[in-house]
């Protein structure tokens, strides 16, 4: 009895139907772009987090090593001299463990994918109905 009920529905209680299904869906595609957003943001906070982390430690550490690099380098080939070389190596490290933050803030994808990918997908759909909607009048 159900599927011949379902047969008797006339074409305005299917458009009533398609619109709610479509809300619904529209709403669970916006909920998904949501949750990937978050994801992203969570990711480059992170990532930004471990950059600032890693920059301040490697300031604390190397000003009391450099001190007595420069010190103990400046006993045997003069304090200008030490001061030059220690500075340049710490200019290249610094230069290195800046490329590899940016290298990985670059990896970092914060638009929602997943949810384009799906409502690309509702729009043919929709377009495949209206088309078979257009055929039933």
């Amino acid at each position: 009895m159900s599927s011949v009920r379902r047969e008797e529905r006339g074409l305005g209680e299917l458009f009533s139907e398609l619109g709610s299904e479509l809300r619904l869906l529209i709403r669970k595609e916006i909920e998904l772009a949501k949750a990937e957003i978050s994801e992203g943001a969570a990711a480059l906070g992170k990532n930004a987090a471990t950059i600032a982390v890693g920059g301040v430690l490697a300031f604390a550490g190397l000003l009391v090593l450099l001190a007595a690099i420069v010190i103990g380098l400046g006993h045997v080939i003069g304090y200008g001299w030490s001061a030059l070389i220690v500075g340049a190596v710490v200019l290249a490290v610094a230069a290195g463990l800046a490329m590899s933050g940016i290298q990985k803030l670059k990896q970092t994808r914060l638009a929602p994918t997943q949810a384009v990918a799906e409502a690309q997908e509702t729009v043919a759909q929709l377009k495949e109905s209206r088309a078979w909607a257009k055929r039933q009048m």
